[in-house]
């Protein structure tokens, strides 16, 4: 099976040992999700996030979390017997994975991590430098308690063979990335160049589901007349465009590009963004 896991890596074609490194915690990502297939898990849960742009819509840019949200609110959800499948699934592919929850990044979310030493005991790989007994480490978060008009869908995937994974659809995955946009603390530059693909594919946001969000978490939750129309879309993305140091945006993206697409990042301005959000609310329904 490891054998398998070595003619994947090779597909990527990587260039330089981040890219590798990236190919590896992305093929460990997919049998990831191959597992919590077998274990029924999209019984109850839908993938969501970059990493499911990535694996499931060809974006460009690698991704570090595996991210879910639960189709109905459970604040009992445990990851327990989902880790016991996913340490069955890896151990048919040779591979002896590490898996532990992590308790509740807070109330809403809940977290586990998967260590593996495989890149390093098993796989041969074009470039050198890594310690003995390092690990690929794969975190898994879900939300206990999504916020509500989240539509979904189902796609097939073949690797490591024939599987189907449950998913947000674009608009509300879009929706929950604008949401992000606006209420995270932090600057995620992966944020921003996740915003340029949705418009790039003309995608517009599931607006009753980013409602149903910022009334849930962030600064608008306690706004009873809150109304999440294309104006108010508009008028804050603007806002939040001109706030930000598009610097050090550039810095978070980089090392998850391949190196054909660091150039573009040269145009990474206010001005780049606001002619994106132009070319977003021209494409609204």
């Amino acid at each position: 099976m490891i054998d398998l896991i070595q003619e994947k890596l090779r597909s990527y074609s990587a260039s330089t040992r981040i890219e590798e490194e990236n190919a590896i915690k992305e093929i460990m990502q997919e049998i990831a999700l191959y597992g919590l297939w077998r274990a029924d898990f999209f019984d109850v849960a839908v993938f969501q996030g970059g990493t499911s742009l990535r694996i499931l819509h060809g974006l460009s840019r690698f991704s570090e979390d595996l991210d879910f949200m639960l189709i109905a609110p459970d604040p009992d959800f445990d990851w327990a017997p989902y880790l016991d499948a996913l340490i069955a699934t890896f151990e048919t592919f040779g591979i002896k994975l590490e898996a532990r929850a992590k308790g509740a990044v807070d109330k809403r979310i809940r977290a586990a991590v998967l260590k593996d030493t495989l890149a390093v005991s098993q796989l041969n790989l074009a470039f050198a430098g890594r310690q003995t007994g390092e690990k690929i480490n794969i975190k898994l978060e879900i939300d206990v308690e999504p916020p509500a008009h989240s539509q979904d869908t189902w796609t097939f995937l073949d690797f490591p063979t024939d599987y189907e994974v449950r998913h947000q659809d674009l608009t509300s995955n879009f929706a929950l990335k604008i949401h992000a946009l606006l209420c995270r603390s932090f600057l995620k530059g992966r944020d921003w160049y996740d915003f340029s693909w949705y418009v790039s594919k003309g995608v517009f946001p599931n607006l009753a589901h980013l409602e149903a969000a910022l009334r849930q978490f962030g600064p608008w939750a306690d706004e009873a007349e809150l109304i999440v129309n294309r104006r108010w879309l508009e008028q804050q993305l603007s806002r939040k465009i001109n706030s930000i140091e598009w610097d050090e945006a550039k810095k978070d993206v980089r090392r998850f590009l391949k190196s054909e697409e660091l150039k573009s990042l040269q145009l990474w301005s206010e001005r780049f963004f606001l002619a994106k959000l132009k070319r977003l609310i021209e494409t609204s329904p």
